[in-house]
Protein backbone atom coordinates (compact mmCIF):
# COMPACT_ATOMS: atom_id res chain seq x y z
CA UNK A 1 0.00 0.00 0.00
CA UNK A 2 2.68 2.78 -0.24
CA UNK A 3 2.08 5.71 -2.12
CA UNK A 4 4.31 7.65 -3.63
CA UNK A 5 5.58 10.71 -1.59
CA UNK A 6 6.03 12.71 -4.49
CA UNK A 7 2.20 12.92 -5.14
CA UNK A 8 0.89 13.97 -1.58
CA UNK A 9 3.82 16.86 -1.94
CA UNK A 10 1.80 18.16 -4.75
CA UNK A 11 4.45 17.55 -7.77
CA UNK A 12 2.67 16.84 -11.32
CA UNK A 13 2.86 13.21 -11.82
CA UNK A 14 4.77 12.00 -14.67
CA UNK A 15 5.73 15.76 -15.71
CA UNK A 16 6.60 15.97 -19.62
CA UNK A 17 9.50 17.87 -18.93
CA UNK A 18 10.87 20.40 -16.26
CA UNK A 19 9.36 23.15 -15.17
CA UNK A 20 10.21 26.80 -16.07
CA UNK A 21 8.46 28.39 -13.99
CA UNK A 22 9.12 29.34 -10.42
CA UNK A 23 7.46 27.69 -7.47
CA UNK A 24 5.53 29.17 -5.19
CA UNK A 25 5.44 27.23 -1.89
CA UNK A 26 3.06 26.62 1.18
CA UNK A 27 4.43 25.75 4.36
CA UNK A 28 1.96 23.02 6.11
CA UNK A 29 1.85 22.61 10.28
CA UNK A 30 1.37 18.55 10.55
CA UNK A 31 2.15 16.21 13.04
CA UNK A 32 4.12 13.16 12.48
CA UNK A 33 5.08 9.84 14.54
CA UNK A 34 8.62 8.50 13.69
CA UNK A 35 8.77 4.52 15.33
CA UNK A 36 5.69 2.34 15.91
CA UNK A 37 3.96 3.75 18.95
CA UNK A 38 6.35 7.03 19.18
CA UNK A 39 4.57 10.07 19.91
CA UNK A 40 3.30 12.79 17.52
CA UNK A 41 5.87 15.59 17.14
CA UNK A 42 5.48 18.84 15.37
CA UNK A 43 6.75 19.77 11.92
CA UNK A 44 6.60 21.68 8.96
CA UNK A 45 6.77 20.39 5.31
CA UNK A 46 6.13 22.54 1.85
CA UNK A 47 3.55 22.28 -0.51
CA UNK A 48 4.55 23.56 -4.24
CA UNK A 49 1.75 24.25 -6.98
CA UNK A 50 -1.57 22.54 -7.66
CA UNK A 51 -1.08 20.26 -9.93
CA UNK A 52 -4.23 19.75 -12.27
CA UNK A 53 -7.17 18.01 -10.67
CA UNK A 54 -6.01 19.18 -7.10
CA UNK A 55 -7.43 21.31 -4.21
CA UNK A 56 -6.05 22.20 -0.83
CA UNK A 57 -8.17 22.18 2.21
CA UNK A 58 -7.65 23.86 5.26
CA UNK A 59 -8.53 21.55 8.27
CA UNK A 60 -10.75 22.69 10.56
CA UNK A 61 -10.97 18.82 12.15
CA UNK A 62 -9.93 15.73 12.14
CA UNK A 63 -11.32 12.14 13.53
CA UNK A 64 -8.63 9.90 14.81
CA UNK A 65 -9.65 6.44 13.41
CA UNK A 66 -8.25 3.43 15.15
CA UNK A 67 -6.89 2.92 11.94
CA UNK A 68 -4.74 6.07 12.19
CA UNK A 69 -4.02 4.20 15.91
CA UNK A 70 -3.01 0.75 13.90
CA UNK A 71 -0.79 2.98 11.56
CA UNK A 72 0.74 4.31 14.42
CA UNK A 73 1.54 1.43 16.15
CA UNK A 74 2.53 -0.56 12.62
CA UNK A 75 -0.26 -3.10 13.66
CA UNK A 76 -0.44 -4.03 9.94
CA UNK A 77 3.12 -4.16 9.08
CA UNK A 78 3.45 -1.63 6.35
CA UNK A 79 3.55 1.64 8.02
CA UNK A 80 5.65 3.76 6.29
CA UNK A 81 7.89 6.19 8.57
CA UNK A 82 7.98 8.90 9.86
CA UNK A 83 3.74 9.09 9.00
CA UNK A 84 1.46 11.89 9.40
CA UNK A 85 -1.98 10.31 9.93
CA UNK A 86 -5.19 11.36 9.56
CA UNK A 87 -8.12 10.18 7.36
CA UNK A 88 -11.43 12.09 8.96
CA UNK A 89 -10.97 15.26 7.33
CA UNK A 90 -13.55 18.12 7.20
CA UNK A 91 -12.20 21.90 6.30
CA UNK A 92 -12.79 24.34 3.81
CA UNK A 93 -11.15 24.80 0.55
CA UNK A 94 -7.99 26.84 0.77
CA UNK A 95 -6.90 27.23 -3.23
CA UNK A 96 -7.98 24.44 -6.22
CA UNK A 97 -5.55 23.96 -9.02
CA UNK A 98 -6.91 24.00 -13.46
CA UNK A 99 -9.36 21.38 -14.59
CA UNK A 100 -11.39 21.71 -10.94
CA UNK A 101 -14.99 22.37 -11.33
CA UNK A 102 -16.81 19.84 -8.55
CA UNK A 103 -15.97 22.56 -5.84
CA UNK A 104 -15.04 25.94 -5.08
CA UNK A 105 -12.63 28.25 -2.52
CA UNK A 106 -14.51 28.54 0.70
CA UNK A 107 -16.78 25.20 0.30
CA UNK A 108 -16.62 23.09 3.55
CA UNK A 109 -15.88 19.70 2.53
CA UNK A 110 -14.95 16.39 4.10
CA UNK A 111 -12.26 13.85 2.83
CA UNK A 112 -11.99 10.56 3.74
CA UNK A 113 -9.88 7.36 3.20
CA UNK A 114 -8.38 7.93 -0.20
CA UNK A 115 -6.93 11.07 -1.66
CA UNK A 116 -6.73 10.19 -5.53
CA UNK A 117 -8.20 7.55 -7.77
CA UNK A 118 -6.75 6.82 -11.22
CA UNK A 119 -10.40 7.75 -12.71
CA UNK A 120 -9.77 4.77 -15.89
CA UNK A 121 -9.94 1.25 -14.07
CA UNK A 122 -12.98 -0.85 -14.05
CA UNK A 123 -13.49 0.02 -10.58
CA UNK A 124 -13.45 3.50 -11.44
CA UNK A 125 -15.78 3.89 -14.25
CA UNK A 126 -17.86 1.32 -12.73
CA UNK A 127 -18.42 3.72 -9.61
CA UNK A 128 -16.29 2.10 -6.72
CA UNK A 129 -13.47 4.06 -6.53
CA UNK A 130 -12.77 2.51 -3.62
CA UNK A 131 -12.00 -0.30 -4.93
CA UNK A 132 -9.36 1.26 -7.76
CA UNK A 133 -5.92 -0.68 -7.28
CA UNK A 134 -4.03 2.63 -7.91
CA UNK A 135 -6.13 4.83 -5.13
CA UNK A 136 -3.52 6.79 -3.10
CA UNK A 137 -4.39 6.54 0.36
CA UNK A 138 -5.15 9.89 2.08
CA UNK A 139 -2.19 9.25 4.46
CA UNK A 140 0.28 6.49 3.97
CA UNK A 141 2.41 7.49 1.60
CA UNK A 142 2.11 11.19 1.88
CA UNK A 143 1.26 13.52 4.37
CA UNK A 144 -2.62 12.84 6.07
CA UNK A 145 -4.89 15.43 8.16
CA UNK A 146 -3.45 15.67 11.38
CA UNK A 147 -2.04 19.16 10.00
CA UNK A 148 -3.30 22.48 8.93
CA UNK A 149 -3.35 21.91 5.28
CA UNK A 150 -4.52 18.62 3.09
CA UNK A 151 -4.15 18.02 -0.37
CA UNK A 152 -5.91 15.62 -2.63
CA UNK A 153 -8.17 14.93 -5.69
CA UNK A 154 -10.93 17.17 -6.24
CA UNK A 155 -12.41 13.89 -7.45
CA UNK A 156 -11.94 12.19 -3.63
CA UNK A 157 -13.22 15.46 -1.90
CA UNK A 158 -16.95 15.70 -1.22
CA UNK A 159 -19.33 18.85 -0.26
CA UNK A 160 -20.91 18.63 3.63
CA UNK A 161 -24.40 18.66 2.97
CA UNK A 162 -26.87 21.25 5.19
CA UNK A 163 -27.92 19.15 8.20
CA UNK A 164 -24.82 17.65 9.02
CA UNK A 165 -22.82 19.32 11.51
CA UNK A 166 -19.34 19.72 10.31
CA UNK A 167 -18.32 19.87 13.43
CA UNK A 168 -18.83 15.61 13.86
CA UNK A 169 -18.61 14.99 10.31
CA UNK A 170 -15.39 14.14 9.47
CA UNK A 171 -15.81 10.53 11.31
CA UNK A 172 -18.91 10.02 8.74
CA UNK A 173 -16.30 10.59 5.94
CA UNK A 174 -14.68 6.87 6.87
CA UNK A 175 -16.65 5.02 9.67
CA UNK A 176 -19.87 6.23 8.85
CA UNK A 177 -19.66 5.47 5.25
CA UNK A 178 -17.88 2.15 6.26
CA UNK A 179 -20.49 0.70 8.12
CA UNK A 180 -23.01 1.94 5.26
CA UNK A 181 -21.94 0.81 2.57
CA UNK A 182 -23.32 -3.26 2.69
CA UNK A 183 -26.66 -1.78 3.26
CA UNK A 184 -26.20 -0.59 -0.41
CA UNK A 185 -23.62 -2.85 -1.60
CA UNK A 186 -26.30 -5.89 -0.81
CA UNK A 187 -29.99 -4.10 -1.39
CA UNK A 188 -30.68 -4.68 2.43
CA UNK A 189 -34.30 -4.59 2.86
CA UNK A 190 -35.90 -1.40 5.66
CA UNK A 191 -37.56 -4.61 7.42
CA UNK A 192 -34.52 -6.56 7.57
CA UNK A 193 -32.94 -7.47 11.27
CA UNK A 194 -29.49 -6.90 11.78
CA UNK A 195 -26.62 -7.33 14.12
CA UNK A 196 -24.07 -5.38 15.17
CA UNK A 197 -20.91 -6.89 16.91
CA UNK A 198 -19.46 -3.93 19.10
CA UNK A 199 -20.73 -0.91 20.51
CA UNK A 200 -17.45 1.50 19.71
CA UNK A 201 -16.63 4.19 17.38
CA UNK A 202 -17.87 1.81 14.34
CA UNK A 203 -20.68 -0.16 16.03
CA UNK A 204 -22.48 3.23 17.46
CA UNK A 205 -22.87 4.79 14.53
CA UNK A 206 -24.16 1.01 12.15
CA UNK A 207 -26.82 1.04 14.93
CA UNK A 208 -27.73 4.40 14.21
CA UNK A 209 -27.95 4.10 10.20
CA UNK A 210 -29.49 0.81 10.65
CA UNK A 211 -32.50 2.06 12.64
CA UNK A 212 -33.01 4.86 10.62
CA UNK A 213 -33.25 2.52 7.56
CA UNK A 214 -35.90 0.94 9.82
CA UNK A 215 -34.12 -2.49 10.87
CA UNK A 216 -34.77 -4.40 13.44
CA UNK A 217 -31.27 -3.71 15.41
CA UNK A 218 -29.61 -6.33 17.67
CA UNK A 219 -26.22 -5.56 19.50
CA UNK A 220 -23.62 -7.86 20.67
CA UNK A 221 -21.01 -5.75 23.21
CA UNK A 222 -19.16 -7.32 26.24
CA UNK A 223 -19.58 -3.93 28.09
CA UNK A 224 -22.45 -3.40 30.61
CA UNK A 225 -22.24 -0.37 30.60
CA UNK A 226 -22.89 0.68 27.04
CA UNK A 227 -25.98 -1.51 27.16
CA UNK A 228 -28.54 1.55 27.79
CA UNK A 229 -26.39 3.91 25.45
CA UNK A 230 -27.15 1.54 22.45
CA UNK A 231 -30.86 1.72 23.04
CA UNK A 232 -30.93 5.04 23.49
CA UNK A 233 -29.08 5.08 19.90
CA UNK A 234 -31.76 2.59 18.43
CA UNK A 235 -30.72 -0.93 19.31
CA UNK A 236 -33.67 -2.97 20.02
CA UNK A 237 -32.09 -5.88 21.62
CA UNK A 238 -28.43 -5.78 23.41
CA UNK A 239 -26.61 -9.00 23.84
CA UNK A 240 -23.65 -9.70 26.18
CA UNK A 241 -21.00 -10.96 23.49
CA UNK A 242 -19.07 -13.48 25.57
CA UNK A 243 -22.49 -15.30 26.90
CA UNK A 244 -22.63 -18.68 24.71
CA UNK A 245 -26.24 -18.94 25.53
CA UNK A 246 -27.00 -15.43 24.13
CA UNK A 247 -25.46 -15.91 20.96
CA UNK A 248 -27.10 -19.45 20.38
CA UNK A 249 -30.82 -17.56 21.11
CA UNK A 250 -30.51 -15.73 18.15
CA UNK A 251 -29.70 -18.77 16.25
CA UNK A 252 -30.71 -17.56 12.38
CA UNK A 253 -32.02 -14.42 13.43
CA UNK A 254 -29.73 -11.88 10.85
CA UNK A 255 -30.21 -10.90 7.26
CA UNK A 256 -27.07 -9.02 7.93
CA UNK A 257 -24.73 -9.63 10.85
CA UNK A 258 -21.97 -6.72 10.88
CA UNK A 259 -18.90 -7.31 12.54
CA UNK A 260 -17.20 -4.00 14.07
CA UNK A 261 -14.64 -5.54 16.25
CA UNK A 262 -10.88 -5.78 15.27
CA UNK A 263 -10.26 -9.09 17.17
CA UNK A 264 -10.73 -12.91 16.50
CA UNK A 265 -14.08 -14.05 17.57
CA UNK A 266 -15.73 -17.67 17.59
CA UNK A 267 -17.08 -16.99 14.24
CA UNK A 268 -19.05 -20.40 13.83
CA UNK A 269 -21.13 -19.13 16.76
CA UNK A 270 -21.52 -15.88 15.20
CA UNK A 271 -22.49 -17.39 12.05
CA UNK A 272 -25.66 -19.33 13.68
CA UNK A 273 -27.02 -16.42 14.45
CA UNK A 274 -27.35 -15.47 10.61
CA UNK A 275 -30.46 -16.76 8.45
CA UNK A 276 -30.50 -19.00 5.74
CA UNK A 277 -29.05 -16.79 2.53
CA UNK A 278 -28.09 -14.11 5.11
CA UNK A 279 -24.72 -12.67 5.45
CA UNK A 280 -21.83 -11.96 7.88
CA UNK A 281 -20.22 -9.09 7.21
CA UNK A 282 -16.65 -8.02 8.49
CA UNK A 283 -15.74 -4.38 9.06
CA UNK A 284 -13.26 -4.69 11.74
CA UNK A 285 -9.34 -5.53 10.53
CA UNK A 286 -8.67 -8.86 12.50
CA UNK A 287 -5.02 -9.95 12.74
CA UNK A 288 -5.97 -13.49 11.90
CA UNK A 289 -7.75 -15.81 10.10
CA UNK A 290 -11.14 -16.59 10.29
CA UNK A 291 -11.62 -19.92 11.41
CA UNK A 292 -15.10 -21.00 9.98
CA UNK A 293 -16.51 -24.39 9.01
CA UNK A 294 -17.73 -24.38 5.31
CA UNK A 295 -20.50 -26.88 6.45
CA UNK A 296 -22.05 -23.45 8.17
CA UNK A 297 -22.11 -21.44 4.69
CA UNK A 298 -22.98 -24.34 2.40
CA UNK A 299 -25.99 -25.58 4.09
CA UNK A 300 -27.89 -22.80 4.47
CA UNK A 301 -26.17 -20.72 1.81
CA UNK A 302 -24.73 -18.24 3.66
CA UNK A 303 -22.00 -15.47 2.94
CA UNK A 304 -18.96 -14.16 4.87
CA UNK A 305 -18.52 -10.69 2.84
CA UNK A 306 -15.97 -7.41 3.59
CA UNK A 307 -15.73 -4.54 2.39
CA UNK A 308 -13.46 -1.17 2.58
CA UNK A 309 -14.63 2.00 3.26
CA UNK A 310 -16.85 3.04 0.34
CA UNK A 311 -17.14 5.21 -3.26
CA UNK A 312 -17.58 8.52 -3.11
CA UNK A 313 -21.07 8.26 -4.65
CA UNK A 314 -22.36 5.79 -1.38
CA UNK A 315 -20.66 8.12 0.74
CA UNK A 316 -22.69 11.27 -0.77
CA UNK A 317 -25.57 8.80 0.06
CA UNK A 318 -25.03 8.41 3.36
CA UNK A 319 -24.12 12.08 4.09
CA UNK A 320 -27.82 12.95 2.69
CA UNK A 321 -29.26 9.79 4.65
CA UNK A 322 -27.82 11.61 7.08
CA UNK A 323 -28.78 15.13 7.12
CA UNK A 324 -32.36 13.58 6.12
CA UNK A 325 -32.51 11.43 9.40
CA UNK A 326 -30.23 13.97 11.57
CA UNK A 327 -27.68 11.53 12.32
CA UNK A 328 -24.22 11.73 13.60
CA UNK A 329 -21.41 10.33 15.34
CA UNK A 330 -20.71 10.80 19.32
CA UNK A 331 -17.65 12.55 19.63
CA UNK A 332 -14.74 13.54 22.02
CA UNK A 333 -12.94 16.36 21.17
CA UNK A 334 -9.62 17.79 21.97
CA UNK A 335 -7.39 20.43 20.49
CA UNK A 336 -4.80 20.03 17.58
CA UNK A 337 -2.21 20.40 20.36
CA UNK A 338 -4.02 17.91 22.54
CA UNK A 339 -3.02 15.18 19.67
CA UNK A 340 -1.18 12.80 21.79
CA UNK A 341 -3.54 12.84 24.68
CA UNK A 342 -6.26 11.99 22.17
CA UNK A 343 -4.66 9.53 20.22
CA UNK A 344 -3.73 7.55 23.97
CA UNK A 345 -7.90 8.21 24.77
CA UNK A 346 -8.89 5.95 21.49
CA UNK A 347 -6.06 3.38 22.44
CA UNK A 348 -7.55 3.16 25.58
CA UNK A 349 -10.36 1.97 25.18
CA UNK A 350 -12.27 4.94 27.13
CA UNK A 351 -13.74 7.00 23.81
CA UNK A 352 -16.93 7.28 23.41
CA UNK A 353 -17.16 6.97 20.79
CA UNK A 354 -15.35 8.94 18.33
CA UNK A 355 -12.51 11.17 18.82
CA UNK A 356 -12.28 14.48 17.08
CA UNK A 357 -9.16 16.82 16.49
CA UNK A 358 -10.59 20.45 16.03
CA UNK A 359 -9.30 23.95 15.81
Amino acid sequence: MGMPIAAGLGIVKNPTRPSLEPQMTTTVHAFRSSEPGGRLEPYTYELTDLGAGEVDIDVDSCGICYSDVSMIDNDWGFTPYPITPGHEIVGRIRAIGPGVANVAVGDVVGLGWNASYCGTCRQCVGGEQNLCPDAESTFIGRPGGYADIVRADAAAVLPIPDGVDPRTAGPLMCGGVTVFTPFLQYSLSPTARVGVIGFGGLGHMAVKLANAWGCEVTVFTSSDSKADAARQMGAHHVLDSHDADAIASVGESFDLLLSTVNVPLDWNAYLGTVRRQGRLHVLGAVPAPLDIVNTQLMMANRSVSSSPSGSPTTALTMLDFAARHDIAPVCETFSFDQINDAVDHLRSGQARFRVVLER
